[in-house]
């Protein structure tokens, strides 16, 4: 009996506060409801896109002209919403996302977690040890696929990832081919500007709330003057 008194105690203390009209729950009561929203709508980008991050940002001008530097881009899983291709496949089959043949991918370079992903085109698919042509300007090399994956390329590079660096951001060597479970999606659709909010989500973050957070306090101060001032008048 005294556990379950204690259980109602510490259940009406916590309505209590939930329903005070102070300005400390207030403020827990706004930041909550932000929260709740950002699941909502992190569970409904699940839902949708198959895949996470669901939504990246453009940061660099690899991409240009089909997309720009602070670009939003929806980004769904590789099977959904029709196979992935590449620019070889769509080429074939007459398939075109963002103003060329094949798919937009979003990978981890080398599988690697800690780096931001890419989001490039794949160009086409290769096999451990096949060789291909590159070109650069003037020059040619041959390049020989350590192991089968798909090789990219930025619209607006000159050269495929796979040779554009020697050690690309400190991961220890060169991009290799895209693996199928390197890929974290394809891209869907892109917003223009939108995405240089998330470029700074937290500090975007931080002002809706203390804003909502002023303004729910304004409104406690202003009802409570109209409060304060009916009083008088009805002395």
């Amino acid at each position: 009996m005294a556990d379950q008194n204690a259980k109602q105690t510490i259940r009406d203390k916590i309505i209590t506060f939930w329903k005070s009209d102070g300005q400390f729950p207030s403020a827990v009561r706004e930041i909550a409801s932000v929260l709740v929203t950002v699941g909502a709508i992190v569970a409904i980008l699940l839902l949708i896109c198959g895949t996470w991050p669901a939504i990246v940002t453009i940061e660099s001008e690899s991409m240009v002209p089909h997309m720009n530097v602070g670009d939003l881009v929806l980004v769904v899983a590789g099977d959904r919403y029709g196979e992935l291709q590449s620019l070889e496949e769509g080429n074939a089959s007459g398939y075109e996302k963002f103003g060329m043949p094949g798919d937009v991918i979003i990978y981890r370079p080398n599988g690697n977690t800690e780096l931001h992903p890419i989001i490039h085109r794949a160009m086409f698919w290769v096999d451990e040890g096949e060789e291909i042509v590159v070109e650069a300007g003037m020059k040619t090399a041959t390049y020989t696929a350590p192991h089968e994956g798909y090789i990219t390329k930025g619209d607006n590079n000159p050269v495929i990832d796979q040779v554009g660096w020697s050690n690309y951001r400190n991961l220890g060597g060169p991009i290799e081919p895209v693996k199928k479970e390197w890929i974290i999606g394809k891209a869907m659709y892109s917003v223009p500007y939108i995405g240089y909010l998330p470029l700074n989500i937290v500090p975007v973050i931080i002002i809706v709330v203390v804003i909502m957070v002023l303004h729910e306090l304004y409104l406690r101060s202003r009802a409570k003057r109209e409060e304060e001032t009916n009083q008088k008048r009805n002395r």
